[in-house]
């Protein structure tokens, strides 16, 4: 099997910031939106590894934390 990884960039200014992070360096997540892609990194590590799913998996992964019944 020939298998090829494709690391893509993502320009700075097309990251944004969770609104539920706090500003005292706790939990952040940032995404960037592309053309078939939604990147997710941790806003700590800006040049660290990020994530990168298709936007119909990210649609569902919002979908289902926005309907989390934990408190």
């Amino acid at each position: 099997m020939n298998s090829r990884t494709m690391i893509q960039t993502v320009p700075n200014s097309a990251w944004r910031k969770s609104s539920y992070s706090s500003g005292e360096g706790g939990e952040c997540v940032e995404v960037a939106g592309a053309v078939g892609a939604m990147h997710v990194r941790d806003s700590k590590q800006s040049a660290g590894p990020m994530l990168t799913v298709r936007p119909e998996a990210w649609t569902h992964f919002v979908g289902m934390a926005a309907h989390d019944p934990r408190p």
